[in-house]
């Protein structure tokens, strides 16, 4: 960055090479809040920074992805997996010319409304809650980074940007239900997320496919024999 050049102007000049799919910071939809821009940071890096530091991120370490965190400090938690899907969505990002701050920032924040005890814990708040509207680990998500999260004096939540909220909300794959997400009437629900967040999806998948295979391995669940009777493994083989 050249010393007469603004950060923003710089910022600019970056995201004019990015792909014409990918998402800008100069084209958010911005925060529900109004706040000055940082002079050193994107509104995405921003938004990734304040997740970081948010209670509720902190708060995954502790979290069952399948097993549960007393079993040894080899097996993933809510936190490690979440550290492997923001690793994989960066590469991503880079390798397609996408917003790699953008995705970033969702992948960090896809788990964060997740209960102890992975999906089996979320059924149970569900049954527990159905008198209530029900519970759905992106909903709360979305309402931790909202509403939850107090460390503001100005606003409650976290103010995140709407594309990183809206990937929140829009997340899917075989594990979650966008009919039952009242919230995502908010985020046009006829509408396909950011390209960044499709990415994140996409992570997701590949991070947890891969590290509950390893996790299996270490607890003796599943063996290299049996793997090996896979069509997928017998092609990665040859």
């Amino acid at each position: 960055m050249r010393k007469s050049d603004s950060v923003q102007e710089h910022r600019r000049r970056l995201e004019a090479e990015l792909a014409p799919y990918a998402t800008t910071s100069s084209t958010s939809f911005g925060r529900r809040y109004e706040e000055k821009e940082d002079p050193f940071r994107t509104p995405y890096q921003r938004d990734r920074d304040r997740i970081i530091h948010s209670t509720a991120f902190r708060r995954l370490e502790y979290k069952t992805q399948v097993f549960v965190n007393h079993e040894g400090d080899y097996f993933r938690t809510r936190l490690t997996h979440t550290l492997e899907v923001a690793q994989i969505s960066r590469t991503l990002a880079r390798a397609l010319a996408a917003n790699e701050d953008l995705a970033e920032a969702i992948a960090l924040a896809h788990d964060i409304g997740h209960t102890p005890f992975g999906h089996s814990g979320e059924a149970a708040l569900d049954e527990l809650m159905k008198d209530e509207g029900g519970f759905e680990h992106n909903r709360q998500g979305l309402r931790t980074v909202e509403l939850l999260e107090i460390r503001y004096p100005q606003f409650r939540g976290l103010n995140l940007t709407y594309e990183v909220r809206e990937g929140l909300i829009k997340h899917s794959t075989p594990h979650d239900d966008l009919s039952s997400r009242p919230e995502i009437a908010d985020y046009n629900p006829s509408e396909s997320p950011t390209f960044e967040a499709q990415l994140v999806e996409i992570a997701d998948s590949i991070a947890y496919d891969n590290h509950d295979i390893d996790d299996g391995l270490k607890a003796d669940l599943i063996s290299f024999e049996g793997l090996s009777q896979l069509g997928i493994w017998q092609t990665v083989q040859n």
